[in-house]
């Protein structure tokens, strides 16, 4: 690996937009930005092989939130380590300098990184690669919002197109608390000034959550009901991860 040098490091991690102006969801009959309802998700376009050196890939593209993941291995682990049944998992998240409007300085952004790897090993068959490796590595090349929850389901695309077992397939999504309503897949200016968040990561089909996060102040039926409506829009990303990886596999090899 190259040693560091004094050059603009070319990944950030992002920070939030200052406040510049009175937001829009204050009002009392307000639209969001992009015209979706309140409990909608935007268009998810999916796409695997993305990157050819990789042993899987995926490509994730949720309105102008753009993310691309490679999984490498199992393969050797390069720390020395003493013998295990179960494997090693490793995770990292970065984001390219061009991800937002706003610049910032920095590499990899570990908050993500460690909830990405909390998302994850929970549905990994760890036993199926003992003593090996297997390395995530996401990309956020545009930060539209709602960035965490697209890293995770793409991870999980890469790590089915890799051929990892899996229990099963991982989808995640986040609702943002806008003064008195719930909107689900916040993009960034919805973000910006939320009240507070909610992000699940779950296995559809065996009903189990892998990830809860809650920032912010909720009372115990608000939770329930961000809960409710993100396991069912994770509900329907599964099945589109699962008609992506169909039709990967059915297309003709060159």
């Amino acid at each position: 690996m190259a040693g560091k040098s004094a050059a603009i490091p070319s990944t950030y991690s992002p920070s939030p937009a200052p406040r510049t102006k009175r937001p829009i969801f204050q009002d009392v009959d307000w639209v969001r930005p992009d015209g979706r309802g309140f409990h909608q998700c935007r268009p998810a376009f999916l796409k695997t092989g993305a990157v050819n050196a990789a042993a899987g890939s995926a490509y994730a593209e949720f309105g102008n939130t753009k993310v691309i993941v490679s999984v490498f291995g199992p393969r050797e682990s390069k720390k020395a380590m003493a013998y295990s049944g179960t494997g090693r998992l490793n995770c990292n998240v970065s984001f390219t300098t061009f991800a937002t409007p706003i610049r910032g300085q920095g590499s990899d952004h570990k908050g993500y990184s460690s909830m990405l790897h909390k998302a994850l090993e929970g549905a990994i068959i760890m036993e199926s690669f003992p003593k090996t490796t297997v390395d995530v590595f996401a990309l956020v090349l545009e930060s539209g919002g709602s960035d965490l929850p697209v890293v995770i389901s793409c991870a999980s695309l890469a790590l089915a197109d890799a051929g990892i077992m899996m229990y099963d397939l991982v989808a995640s999504v986040s609702v943002s608390c806008l003064g008195k309503n719930l909107v689900i897949d916040p993009i960034l200016e919805e973000e910006n000034y939320q009240d507070g968040s909610l992000l699940i990561t779950c296995m559809p089909s065996r009903n189990e959550v892998t990830q809860l996060t809650v920032n912010g102040e909720w009372s115990t039926p608000r939770v329930h009901e961000a809960m409710q409506i993100c396991l069912e829009a994770c509900s329907k990303l599964a099945k589109i991860t699962r008609s992506c990886l169909k039709e990967s596999a059915s297309a003709p090899k060159d």
